[in-house]
């Protein structure tokens, strides 16, 4: 029998997502000057104000004030009707060195044995459902905002919207597992105040269905065929959504780990990425699985695949390596003996990831809104300054976790 599955995503103007953002580009400052830095930094935003916790052991001093209004004016809050603007917003740091109790078990004299920073599981997942090998309904809930967020700044078909956005998407599935049709759409935008409420959802609706949509079909027409006249539309569905972002919701780092990841699909061990530099294996192992899942559903191991991986905090090796392929499996080998030969494959120890992954560099800003996993590897050069006026150039690879540089590896050790 046929069934229906919903992901959600959120835009880079909601609350949690301006608070993951500002997390990470102080990692990213953190790390552009001292690349040994360890970092673990939250961030609350609300009414007009910013709070700035955490751990950190670096060499480097920030303005980390600065690095904060950067991130918010660059989302676009820089309207004081917000009630949370760049230049006038409250920042007040709370951040400290880190334990070193904690550190002595991650600082290793030997590099290689560099104990994990924490204790946990970490998931990775793939299926070939996508050319980005993700779980479909979260690929086209994060390509709604980001068209929406396109809109928002041309500010030409569109005039009034505003950086808080979230998305759903609920995609029918056939008996065979394969998406068939996109059932339902939800998009809750923050807008400007109109005069009368009725005309003003009345717009919303049909601008977002005539001029959005049709983008997301022309910019993305491998699911064109996905689209039809039966979807049924809830275009901010409470109505009114004038008052948004940190004045209409406080934002806390790490509250989306789902929208980070696969939209419900696979699994998720339940730590954060956001604000942790690579030394805490929340973040580096659950990239890691990532790219062990990609490479093997994209070398033909099996059409979907869940990686896990678990740590012991200060110890290197990890605990153990599982393997799902929900009976998908292409290969004459039962998903234990899968994990054995992946374990051989890949180093897991967090020296390795980091190494493998090029995970100690600043490269983390940019996975902080629209989703960790199925983006782009990119190469960029980015520019970053202190305090005293000491500048750092870095050309940087984006995303290192979804390159396909594995595949060839695979296929020798599967026989495909």
């Amino acid at each position: 029998m046929s069934y229906l599955f919903t992901s959600e995503s959120v835009s880079e103007g909601h609350p949690d997502k301006i608070a993951d953002q500002i997390s990470d580009a102080l990692i990213d400052n953190f790390l552009a000057f001292d690349t040994e830095s360890k970092v673990a930094c939250e961030t609350l935003v609300t009414t007009g104000q910013v709070i700035l916790a955490g751990e950190v052991k670096s060499k480097t001093y920030l303005d980390v004030q600065q690095i904060a209004r950067d991130v918010i004016k660059k989302i676009g809050y820089t309207k004081s009707e917000y009630m949370f603007e760049a230049n006038s917003c409250g920042i007040l740091s709370a951040i400290h060195e880190q334990s070193q109790d904690i550190n002595q078990g991650v600082d290793k004299s030997i590099k290689e044995e560099q104990g994990a920073g924490d204790q946990g599981m970490m998931f990775g997942y793939a299926t070939n459902e996508t050319e980005d090998f993700m779980p479909l309904a979260l690929d086209l809930s994060h390509k709604l905002l980001q068209e929406l967020a396109v809109l928002r700044r041309e500010n030409k078909e569109i005039t009034y919207l505003r950086p808080d956005a979230k998305s759903q998407v609920t995609l029918e599935y056939s008996d065979n597992n394969k998406p068939v049709r996109i059932d339902a759409i939800v998009i809750s935008t923050q807008h400007d105040d109109f005069a009368e409420e009725t005309a003003m959802l009345a717009k919303i609706k049909e601008d977002l269905v005539t001029i959005l949509i049709p983008r997301i079909i022309k910019n993305n027409p491998q699911y064109a065929h996905l689209f039809n006249d039966k979807i049924e539309y809830h275009i901010n569905p409470t109505g009114k959504f004038v008052i948004g972002g940190p004045h209409g919701d406080t934002g806390l780092t790490g509250r989306k780990i789902i929208v980070d990841t696969y939209g419900g699909k696979g699994a998720h061990g339940g730590g954060a990425f956001s604000g942790k530099d690579p030394s805490k294996v929340d973040r580096s192992a659950a990239y890691a699985t990532r790219h062990i899942a990609k490479n093997l559903v994209a070398a033909g191991v099996a059409d979907e695949i869940l990686v896990q991986v678990s740590y012991a905090i200060g110890v290197a090796k990890p605990m153990g390596i599982y393997i799902n392929t929900y009976g998908t499996a292409k290969v004459d080998k039962t998903d234990g003996e899968i994990a054995n030969t992946v374990e051989k494959l890949f180093d897991m120890r967090p020296y390795f990831i980091e190494q493998r992954l090029k995970l100690r560099n600043p490269i983390y800003s940019e996975t902080a809104a629209y989703g960790h996993m199925g983006r782009k590897p990119a190469t960029v050069t980015k520019v970053f300054r202190t305090p005293n006026g000491e500048e750092k150039t870095v050309t940087v690879e984006l995303f290192t976790w979804e390159k396909l540089d594995f595949v060839d590896q695979v296929k020798s050790a599967f026989n495909l």
